[in-house]
Formats: C-alpha cells, sequence, structure tokens
C-alpha cells in the first residue's frame, strides 16, 4: 500500500521512517555517489529536520519498506532552490499549489523478494502514479524533482510527462536534471492506462477538483 506519513505519525510509522533512512544512504551514497549527509548506516539531512512528509510503499502492516520520497512545499526551504539550483535555469518554481519531491528510492532488494515478478521499472512508475494520486487528494497543481538523465525514460514508460527545465553537473557521478510535471486527473488516468493497474494505489485518494484558493497544505 501506498500511505502518507505526516510529521504528527512519524512515531506511528517509526519503523518505516528507519528503513527510508537507511534506503536513502545505500541509494544516494552508496550506489549514486552523492554528497549526502550520512548518520551511521542513515541519510538525513536538514530538511528532514523541518518535519516535511513522506510517501510510503510499504506492506499492508506499515513495516517493511518498498519505496519512498519526501514532500515539502517550495514557500519554504527546499533542497531545490538551496542546493540545486544549478539545475534550474532561474526557472520560477515557488508557488503554493507546487510541491518539492525529493529521495525517490526504491528497495530494489525487497521488492524482488516480495514482488519476484514486478519490473524495477513499472516500480518506479508505481510510485509515481501513488505520487500523482498523493498530489491530487492534497490540493498539488505541480510536483518539481531533481533527477538524474536515465530516469527520464523511466517517467515516460510510466505515461508521465516530465518538462525538463534545467540540468547541471557537480552533484554526483551524473549529471542532475531538473523537471517539473503537472498533477491532474488526465496524467493520473493516462499513467494508470499505461501500467496497467485497475485501481488507485495511494490509500487516501480522493479524486475532486481544488481551486486554487482552497489549496490543501500538507500539515507540518
Amino acid at each position: 500500500m501506498f500511505i502518507l506519513v505526516q510529521a504528527h505519525q512519524y512515531t506511528r510509522y517509526q519503523a518505516l521512517m528507519d528503513q527510508a533512512f537507511r534506503l536513502r544512504k545505500r541509494v544516494f551514497h552508496d550506489q549514486l555517489g552523492w554528497a549526502v549527509t550520512i548518520d551511521g548506516d542513515c541519510e538525513r539531512d536538514e530538511y528532514d529536520a523541518l518535519r516535511p512528509a513522506y510517501l510510503m510503499w510499504c506492506n499492508d502492516r506499515a513495516d517493511r519498506l518498498y519505496g519512498t520520497l519526501r514532500l515539502m512545499p517550495t514557500t519554504g526551504p527546499t533542497l531545490l532552490y538551496d542546493v540545486f539550483r544549478n539545475t534550474f535555469a532561474g526557472a520560477n518554481l515557488i508557488a503554493p499549489g507546487i510541491y518539492e519531491g525529493t529521495r525517490m528510492c526504491l528497495d530494489e532488494e525487497t521488492l524482488s523478494v516480495d514482488f519476484p515478478s514486478l519490473e524495477t521499472g513499472k516500480a518506479f512508475g508505481m510510485l509515481l502514479l501513488a505520487l500523482c494520486e498523493c498530489g491530487l487528494s492534497h490540493g498539488i497543481e505541480t510536483l518539481v524533482s531533481n533527477y538524474e538523465p536515465h530516469l527520464a525514460r523511466v517517467y515516460r514508460r510510466a505515461g508521465l510527462a516530465v518538462e525538463e527545465v534545467g540540468r547541471a553537473d557537480g552533484y554526483g557521478r551524473s549529471p542532475v536534471c531538473c523537471g517539473i510535471f503537472e498533477v491532474s486527473e488526465e496524467v493520473r488516468t493516462r499513467m494508470q492506462q499505461t501500467l496497467g493497474v485497475a485501481a488507485p494505489l495511494y490509500a487516501g485518494y480522493r479524486p475532486r477538483k481544488i481551486a486554487n484558493s482552497e489549496t490543501v497544505r500538507i500539515s507540518a
């Protein structure tokens, strides 16, 4: 299942939180070679201290993690503006309806055990679809994220049209891109059809339209 863990739920989902920080260390430090902050076998940074929300893909008992990403409003401090500013060429990406998605990663080893027939590309697509559904349910209109160039193919195969607004070197072994994508029912439907997913993935999915003046904020 896919759930959103907000600040007031950290204690309830402590097992998932711990697994997420360990997974981030393995992916971003060990595999990708990014210059991230390491604390033992975990990766945490100052943005985690701001009590963001985390989209978690987990089992039904919520004690085994398959994938995760962090969500933060662009109206506050973000990794995008503070660290990856060179990747978006001066574009204005700050607005109440725009959220930053960072530290997206999968535990491929655990997925291969519990879902041996699930390809990694489709697994990434499912996490992206759940992210779109989560965004729709919380009044998010646009998502912005940094990613390595090879992930653009994964996005396309999931039916997601990501607009690259820039890229830069100097962050790791590969260039880092900055891309944005629309959060809408049309996008969700296209992704669902492309991935062959029959029902919504995000546990809190609510198909409704929200006017800009009624945007729902993810609580801190």
